[in-house]
């Protein structure tokens, strides 16, 4: 009786934590970041305090479903974190909540986000008023990624593409391998491991586990590097760091 109504109590109190995440979002498009946009003229400075308000504003979430019992959340290297500068992330991609996790502890946050995304009402205002990347430009993103990381930011990118379902070898798109070469840059990884598995690609949000899960979130050394990839060309060389990264990824991740 009792597994079945902590079940039942995370189960709303999963539903009550995405509603105050899309509640959340509009507040920000309606009424944070327009106030920002009439005080702050510069739009560099602009990006960088929104970016700001959206770190914080994910921290308060991830923070909300760890008080209401859904989740816990271990950052391993917190401090570390905290001192990325001018980065390119690469992170696996197990979960729905992924990306809130990464920006709720890495500052002036940057990610390459899926086109699609615009034109959802919770999300189009964030992601205008931050700057984030758009995919939308395939030919631009890599222009816009070296933009990004000269200014300073950490760029998020998951190589998967999208959720790998648990038990599924994945399998990395070349995108992120290209911009590591072409904005020749030393990748730094970031391991996430969520258990139970949950919030996947192929659950509902009410279809929570029999326990309240766990994210652990690490940073990894030995890192394949780009340094050692063959100078034939890009495309070869993006061939070749892209194995080398999901080979890498399964290893730490299991």
């Amino acid at each position: 009786m009792l597994k079945l109504i902590n079940k039942l109590w995370r189960i709303f109190a999963t539903g009550l934590s995405f509603t105050l995440f899309g509640i959340g979002g509009l507040i920000l498009a309606l009424l944070v970041f327009p106030v920002q946009q009439i005080v702050i003229r510069d739009e560099h400075k602009r990006q960088v305090i929104a970016r700001q308000t959206v770190h914080y504003t994910f921290k308060f979430f991830v923070g909300f479903m760890a008080f209401v019992g859904v989740a816990t959340f271990t950052i391993k290297q917190r401090e570390a974190f905290k001192q990325l500068r001018g980065q390119l992330i690469l992170a696996n991609h197990p979960s729905l909540i992924d990306v809130v996790v990464l920006i709720s502890v890495i500052p002036n946050a940057d990610c390459v986000v899926k086109a699609y995304l615009l034109r959802n009402p919770f999300m189009r205002g964030v992601i205008k008023s931050t700057g984030y990347i758009s995919n939308a430009d395939s030919d631009g993103v890599i222009k816009d990624c070296q933009a990004s990381l000269a200014n300073g930011n950490n760029l998020i990118i998951f190589p998967e593409g999208t959720r790998t379902n648990p038990g599924v070898k994945p399998k990395f798109q070349r995108g992120a391998a290209n911009i590591a070469l072409r904005c020749e840059i030393q990748p730094t990884c970031v391991a996430i491991d969520i258990q139970p598995p949950t919030l996947t690609k192929s659950e509902k949000w009410y279809h929570v586990p029999e326990r309240r899960f766990d994210v652990v979130v690490a940073l990894k050394t030995n890192v394949p590097s780009i340094e050692e990839l063959p100078s034939e060309s890009i495309s070869k060389s993006a061939r070749v760091f892209t194995r080398d990264l999901e080979q890498f990824f399964l290893e730490e991740v299991q």
